[in-house]
């Protein structure tokens, strides 16, 4: 997302320039996946740069599982099966449709159930992303931990944290264990919190209001040793015309205090 603009071919120099070992690749862009070249030729082209493709992003209202989503499930993890993804990203339905906590929680304990044989047939892992939104039908980390530990399925699907709907939800919480990915993106907006858009995200400065150094700092120290991938929705983002310079200048300001730590 953060590579929005650019090609698929350009999203992977980027990431090779500023020393990434992997990326993410988003299916709800402009124009095909991977600019449409063959998910084998995609994973190919990702490992001569010396990358993995991480995850491909993403299937949506995945706890409102209907037959069509189902189908759309089992090809993107086709897909990145073919491309040599390692997961694909589930996003909860996020409309303001809202139910009682108890069928919320029985339509996403369901929807993982038929989720998982596809996912463990095609050897992907399934990334559950909380979204923070009052409109969002998850908002909360331990519920989808409830719901994975309730199908004893810990090693078909992880949770993604992200830092912005970590923010946006008020949440607490870490699991740092059920994590499979972070999401990073800077908010230097002043406005309330319940008016906070995707658009608001843009790199990590000293400006940030979110906390992703702290939010970042106890995942480490619970052990988490994964994968964070930068997530910045905003147009002037996309709009650099250098992305390396800026993204190093991001990695730099956030690593810098999690090295000091590690000192």
């Amino acid at each position: 997302m953060t590579m929005a603009s650019a090609s698929f071919a350009t999203l992977l120099r980027v990431a090779k320039e500023t020393s990434c070992d992997a990326v993410e690749v988003r299916t709800d862009l402009d124009g095909p996946l991977f600019d449409g070249l063959n998910a084998d030729v995609a994973g190919t082209l990702a490992r001569e740069h010396g990358l993995r493709i991480l995850a491909l992003a993403e299937i949506g209202a995945f706890n409102d599982l209907t037959a069509e989503r189902l189908v759309a499930t089992e090809q993107l993890a086709r897909t990145a099966a073919a491309c040599g993804a390692e997961a694909i990203v589930l996003i909860p339905r996020n409309d303001g449709h809202l139910t009682s906590p108890a069928t919320r929680a029985g339509d996403l304990r369901s929807a993982l159930g038929e989720i998982r044989p596809i996912l463990d047939a095609h050897g992907v892992i399934g990334l559950v992303e909380p979204l923070g939104f009052e409109t969002s039908s998850l908002r909360y980390k331990a519920e989808a931990v409830e719901a994975i530990e309730s199908l004893a399925s810990t090693d078909t699907f992880r949770i993604v944290h992200d830092t912005f709907h970590h923010y946006l939800a008020g949440d607490d919480t870490f699991f740092a264990s059920h994590t499979g990915i972070v999401h990073v993106s800077g908010v230097v907006s002043s406005g309330p919190v319940a008016r906070l858009v995707d658009e608001d995200r843009q790199l990590v400065d000293e400006n940030d209001r979110l906390g992703n150094i702290e939010q970042l700092r106890t995942l480490v120290q619970d052990g988490y040793t994964g994968p964070v991938s930068i997530e910045a929705f905003a147009p002037i983002v996309h709009a650099l015309s250098d992305p390396g310079a800026a993204l190093r200048g991001s990695f730099n300001h956030i690593t810098a205090p999690l090295a000091a730590d590690a000192a």
